[in-house]
Order: structure tokens, then sequence, then C-alpha cells
């Protein structure tokens, strides 16, 4: 098959793109470790064992430069005049190369995150959030643009296919108000902040460190596998549906004992 190719026109240049097809594997190096990840706006992620990455927010550094080429721009705006004066098209052209900065900043940290979350678990769960959904809350669709949590998440599932690892996308429904110790839902609004389960009086914690540990034993019970939140893990047979629309991103050959049993769990899965 012939590679596809086009021609892309950005703010500074002309790039020009070739596809082809290429089945891409390399060794990976497996450590038995595994990651439930919640996705939010005050920390870019949190983990199971509470380790939160903070997100850089490149949108909003940017605006003040962003508002500045703007207000230039109007400026060189002529109501009316067909074509546009050459410094009107030159200011637009700076005011495109700053769009393009911040996001390619936002897009290399987030593969080279994704990169290192891969390489340092052998299976990682996170939620399938519908973001096209979530944008239409105008007060947080800024801040949600900006996150680019949808970019993340493909990178995750990039590199899990090269490296051969399992990454698993679980439904969104009820990870933040399941208690993550004994399943009773807890309502709360988004300026809740920490989980206390009424039931269990011992248990009280961040609510991200919370639905981080509801997600990954989502993701494990997709993969047949009873995890419990301490160094012993049961594995289960992983007789599993998609019932609920899971997506397994990844599931390769050649690992050791660990990820091997994940690998039929998923493929076990997929051939439903």
């Amino acid at each position: 098959m012939p590679p596809q190719q086009s021609l892309t026109r950005r703010a500074d240049g002309y790039y020009g793109q070739f596809c082809f097809d290429a089945d891409r594997k390399e060794q990976g190096e497996y450590s038995g470790n595994v990651i439930g990840i919640d996705l939010g706006l005050k920390s870019f992620y949190k983990d199971q064992n509470n380790k939160a990455v903070e997100c850089p927010k490149f949108l909003r550094k940017a605006e003040k430069r962003l508002k500045q080429q703007r207000r230039r721009l109007s400026r060189k705006f002529v109501k009316g005049a067909k074509p546009q004066s050459n410094n009107y098209h030159k200011q637009k052209k700076r005011l495109g190369r700053v769009h393009l900065k911040f996001q390619r900043q936002r897009k290399d940290w987030e593969i080279k995150l994704a990169r290192n979350v891969v390489a340092s678990n052998d299976v990682m769960v996170y939620e399938d959030l519908k973001v096209s959904n979530m944008v239409k809350n105008h007060p947080l669709a800024k801040s949600i643009s900006d996150a680019s949590w949808y970019q993340f998440t493909q990178s995750l599932d990039y590199y899990g296919r090269i490296w051969g690892k399992a990454v698993v996308a679980v439904p969104t429904n009820y990870t933040s108000q399941g208690c993550s110790n004994c399943g009773h839902r807890v309502k709360k609004s988004l300026s809740t902040r920490t989980h206390a389960c009424p039931i269990d009086w011992g248990v009280e914690m961040c609510c991200d460190t919370n639905a981080a540990l509801n997600i990954l034993k989502k993701g494990m019970a997709i993969l047949g596998i009873d995890w419990q939140n301490s160094t012993q893990r049961h594995w289960g047979s992983g007789e599993k549906s998609r019932t609920t629309e899971e997506i397994i991103a990844s599931a390769m050959n050649g690992q050791p004992k660990i990820v091997s049993n994940v690998v039929e769990s998923v493929t076990r899965i997929l051939s439903l």
C-alpha cells in the first residue's frame, strides 16, 4: 500500500506529512507495577499512591502574550478593506506562532510524561473521559482544553502498544463517588476535596486518590484480576464482557509472567 501524503500549513510554514503502515515493536522493561490514573484540573493526574503531577497550564501562561498580539492585530484591521494590508497579515502570523508555541510545549510535555508512565508500569488504567461533553461546562472549558487529557491518553495507548504493556480505559461511572474501601457511594460536589466514608469511619483520604483506587480496581477487574491495595495481587479467570465499553489499548507477547496473565485476559476480552 503506497504511503499517504499531505501538505499542512502552519503559522511558521509548510510541513509535508507521509503516512504509512508500520508495526513498531520494542522490548519493554517490566517491573510488576500497576497504576490507576485519575485525571483532573487541580493536578494533571493523581495515582492510587497519592502521587500528584501538576498541570503546567501552558495556555494560561501564554494568555498575556496572546492578548497583546490580539490587540495589535485588531489595530491593524481596517473595516471594509479587501484585502487587508500586509502589516495585518504579518501580525496574524505572529499571533498564530504564539498559539503554535504553547500547543507544541503542551504536546511535548504530555508525550514525555506518558512515556515515563508506561516505562515505569506494566498495567495502566485511566478513565475514558468524554472531553467533548465536558467542555460544554463554560466556566471550566478553558482549563479542560488546556489540560488536553485526550492527547495524554492517546500517548499512553501508543507506548503501551510499542512496549507490549496493558493500557485499559474504564467508564467514569461512580469512580469519584464510590468508596474505594467498602464501595459505598458518597455524593460529592466538585469543590469537595476529601473523601470521608460514613460507613467505614476509618476511611478518609483525598478525593482524587480515592477515585484513582476505584479506577485501578475497575481496570484490574476487566483484566480478570482481584486487586487489593497491597503488595498481594490475586489473578482471576478474566471472563469479562464489553458491556461497559472498555477500551483495551495494548496486549502483546513476550512479557514476564505478571504481564502474561494480563495478556491472556485482554485477548479473551477482545475476542468477545
